[in-house]
């Protein structure tokens, strides 16, 4: 059965916009010539896939069904497109590389080193976004790689997408200060009523109310201030637990336990690219480097 490009991205649009006339005006085509798109679909596939309700539509089970399946057959055009028309270019002069801050640092520059090593006349820039920044960016066309949150996103679409692992979050303290001598059952009752800093990143990137417990808070937007801040006795904040690996940390901050809590708060972390030859080649060097690091906090 043959069925063009264009009768998926008319159905896909129709069924996410439940509207001819906005799923027109989205596609830069006339509400008129979408209907009769529609309409040539579900003659050939012998199915309904839309109840017409006056001016609105409602899918059917079997378009609902069918949606998904349109939607990753769009996916892999695009990236087959994208492929197809990378495999003309040379090598990469420069990447825009966006980062979350809530990541160590020690692995950015790990990623930079080991890029100095592979491509060592390549210029990299690296930028903090937040997840939405990010979408839009690499919908825009301006960002190569990013090294996101990925809580809650969704499994398809068009970019490489490459799960890296989770990153534990727990709550640290100054070391040694009174909060840090409590009891564990004893704690949560503490943190409620003591100032706590949460990274903008995390506000951002919708887990304010996961992590939020105590009514005064503030937001920060560097990690390393936020370590500073609580380091001089002024806070609490859940920091990722990677951070224990430093010396210098260690000797000011420490993570504490209670009761209501036996593990971290665990956050997914992925790397995003655009598909093509190039960033492929660019890919493996950063994944090498992450690699690295993750096998170094382990031992």
């Amino acid at each position: 059965m043959n069925f063009s490009l264009e009768q998926l991205l008319a159905f896909v649009n129709v069924y996410e916009q439940l509207s001819f006339s906005k799923a027109a005006v989205k596609l830069n085509k006339h509400r008129t010539t979408i209907g009769q798109v529609i309409t040539n679909l579900e003659d050939q596939l012998a199915v309904t896939l839309f109840n017409r309700i006056g001016r609105s539509v409602e899918p059917t089970e079997d378009g609902h069904l069918l949606y998904h399946y349109a939607k990753q057959a769009i996916e892999q055009a695009r990236t087959f497109d994208k492929v197809a028309l990378s495999l003309s270019y040379g090598e990469l002069e420069s990447i825009n590389f966006a980062y979350s801050n809530i990541l160590p640092q020690r692995v950015l520059s790990d990623i930079r080193i080991q890029l100095a090593k592979d491509f060592p006349n390549m210029r990299v820039n690296f930028m903090a976004k937040s997840r939405s920044e990010v979408k839009q960016e690499f919908a825009d066309g301006n960002l190569h790689f990013a090294l996101i949150n990925i809580h809650d996103s969704s499994g398809m679409h068009s970019l490489d997408a490459t799960f890296l692992g989770n990153l534990e979050f727990l709550p640290f303290v100054k070391k040694d200060s009174e909060i840090a001598q409590l009891p564990p059952d004893k704690m949560l009752i503490a943190l409620r009523n003591t100032r706590q800093f949460i990274l903008t990143s995390l506000v951002q990137d919708g887990m304010k109310e996961k992590l939020l417990a105590s009514a005064e808070h503030e937001e920060v937007d560097q990690l390393s201030l936020i370590v500073k801040l609580v380091q001089e006795g002024l806070g609490w904040a859940f920091l990722p637990k990677s951070l224990m690996s430093s010396d210098y940390v260690n000797a000011h901050m420490q993570p504490i336990q209670m009761d209501q809590m036996k593990t971290g708060f665990k956050f997914g972390f992925a790397l995003w690219c655009p598909h093509s030859k190039q960033i492929a080649m660019v890919k493996k060097s950063i994944l090498r480097a992450i690699d690295g690091y993750v096998e170094e906090q382990i031992s």
